[in-house]
């Protein structure tokens, strides 16, 4: 019987689960695209315990996606105050189980929060050299815009800007 994969909300006390979680992932998956060096230098200023409280402390909604007790990936979104968009800032699944349908549980579990909330739409940036773009163009999303990001020490996030509009259930 294959494993169930659960997702619930985070609270302040997973923030270390996906600290490490970022730490084992982010390497496998972005240092082919955009370097090592550039990596490490995101995982410091995204990543550390400081970021991830401030982030969870203005309102970032974490979730976190475990099988047999075990994390396996973690989601975030906020709130676009005032347009009923909400954007997903982060979606990672544990590189060995790409492809299983959990990236898509995460964004299902996202949408169906928001949708509750009144949103019309889900929008998300991703690098555009990351082989995720094609699962979000397959899960809905579409391309919007492109932006170059400095994020400092001559480092810059390219990406596309996506949105997905939703549609109220039921």
């Amino acid at each position: 019987m294959a494993s169930e994969t659960i997702i619930r909300r985070a609270d302040e006390t997973d923030l270390p689960v996906i600290r490490r979680l970022a730490h084992d992932i982010w390497p496998e998956v972005y240092e082919p695209i955009i370097g090592a060096e550039q990596v490490q230098y995101m995982l410091d200023l995204f990543y550390d315990e400081a970021a991830l409280l401030q982030q969870f402390s203005q309102g970032q909604v974490f979730l976190l996606g475990s099988r047999n007790a075990e994390a396996i990936a973690y989601a975030s979104y906020l709130p676009d105050v005032g347009s009923g968009v909400y954007k997903v800032a982060k979606l990672y699944v544990s590189p060995s189980l790409q492809g299983k349908g959990i990236g898509r549980k995460m964004l299902d579990a996202i949408a169906l929060e928001v949708l509750r909330k009144g949103a019309v739409a889900l929008r998300l940036n991703v690098n555009r050299y990351n082989p995720a773009f094609s699962f979000y163009k397959k899960y809905g999303f579409v391309v919007v815009a492109e932006e170059d990001i400095p994020i400092g020490e001559g480092f810059f996030m390219n990406d596309f800007i996506m949105e997905k509009r939703l549609a109220p259930a039921g």
